[in-house]
C-alpha cells in the first residue's frame, strides 16, 4: 500500500462517519476542499464510487459501506494501542472545566466520566450545566458538549453520541381529550410545550421531516421553558406536547406514561460532539476526557 493511501483511507472514513465533508474536514483541521479531493483520488485509485453527495447529504455507497466495515475494527485498534502507549507516560491530571446541556450530561457524559475519575483519581471534572452556547474562551472553559448543528465551524469537533431523534410527546389523556396529531400543522390547534435556551433567544422552532419534505413550526401553548426536563414534567402533567430527544423521554414512552406522536415526520440527526478551539494547547487531562467519550459504533 502506498503511505498516502493509507492517509486518503483516514480522510474517506471521517467523511463516512461524519456523513458530511464540511465537518470531517474541521474534525481533521483540513479545508474541505482538500478533503472532496481526497476522496475523488481515492475512488480514482480503488475504481470505484464510495461515497452519494447531494447538497444536503452524504451517504456510503454499498462499496463505500463494506470498506467502511473494513477500516473501523483496523483504526479502532490502532487507536486502543496508541492510548495504552500515551498513558505509559505520566497520569494524566489536572481539571477539566466542561459545559454541557443537561440531558447530554445525564445520557452521554456522566455514564462515561464518572468511571474516568475513578480509573485517574488525579484528573479533577467540572461541568457546567447550560442550555444555551458558552463562549468557552471568555468564560475559560476546556471543551463544551453540544448537539452537532450548534458546533461552529472554527471548532474541532468530536462525536461523542449516537444519531438522535426528536420526540413529540404528551399523556394518553391529553390525546384522549384533544385528538392526535397526524401532519405537523395539526399543532396549530394543540398546547406545546416550548424551550427557549437564552433569554433573549426566540423560543425554539420545532423541525420535522419526512422525504423531500421539511416543515418548521412556530408553536405556542401555556407554558415556555428554559430546560427540557421541567419542560417533560409539565408534558407528564398533561398540560401539552412536548418536543424534546428521545433518549429523555423513552422510559415514559415504554410504560406509557408519554405518548409519542409524529415518529415518522422525526428522522435521526447529528447527536451530541464534543468540541474544543484548536488554537489551544489540549492537557494531557483533556486528551483523556476526549479519548474516553469518543464516540465508537
Amino acid at each position: 500500500m502506498k503511505r498516502e493511501t493509507l492517509g486518503d483511507l483516514t480522510v474517506f472514513m471521517h467523511v463516512a462517519e461524519e456523513r458530511s465533508f464540511t465537518r470531517a474536514a474541521v474534525r481533521l483541521g483540513l479545508s474541505q476542499s482538500a478533503v472532496s479531493h481526497t476522496v475523488r483520488r481515492l475512488e480514482a485509485s480503488i475504481g470505484l464510487k464510495l461515497l452519494h453527495r447531494s447538497s444536503r447529504h452524504v451517504s456510503t455507497t454499498d462499496a463505500g459501506e463494506k470498506l467502511l466495515a473494513t477500516l473501523r475494527p483496523g483504526f479502532g485498534q490502532i487507536e486502543g494501542r496508541i492510548e495504552e502507549l500515551r498513558h505509559l507516560g505520566d497520569a494524566p491530571s489536572g481539571r477539566v472545566r466542561l459545559t454541557a446541556s443537561k440531558p447530554a450530561a445525564q445520557t452521554v457524559l456522566m455514564p462515561i466520566l464518572s468511571q474516568l475519575v475513578r480509573d485517574y483519581p488525579e484528573v479533577e471534572i467540572e461541568l457546567n450545566l447550560d442550555p444555551h452556547l458558552s463562549d468557552l474562551a471568555g468564560d475559560r472553559f476546556d471543551a463544551g458538549v453540544r448537539l452537532g448543528e450548534f458546533v461552529g465551524p472554527d471548532m474541532i469537533a468530536v462525536k461523542v453520541g449516537p444519531p438522535l431523534r426528536m420526540a413529540a410527546v404528551a399523556t394518553p389523556s391529553y390525546f384522549e381529550a384533544q385528538g392526535v396529531p397526524h401532519h405537523p400543522n395539526d399543532l396549530d390547534e394543540h398546547d406545546c410545550l416550548s424551550l427557549r435556551f437564552h433569554p433573549h433567544a426566540p423560543a425554539y422552532e420545532w423541525e420535522f421531516e419526512k422525504g423531500e419534505q421539511e416543515l418548521v413550526k412556530k408553536v405556542s401553548g401555556p407554558f415556555i421553558f428554559s430546560e427540557s426536563d421541567v419542560c417533560i414534567d409539565a408534558a407528564r402533567a398533561g398540560h401539552g406536547i412536548a418536543f424534546v430527544t428521545e433518549p429523555e423521554v423513552i422510559r415514559d414512552i415504554e410504560a406509557g406514561t408519554l405518548q409519542r406522536v409524529l415518529a415518522d415526520w422525526c428522522p435521526p440527526f447529528d447527536g451530541y460532539h464534543l468540541f474544543y478551539s484548536g488554537r489551544r494547547q489540549v492537557s494531557s487531562a483533556l486528551r483523556l476526557v476526549i479519548d474516553r467519550l469518543r464516540y465508537r459504533e
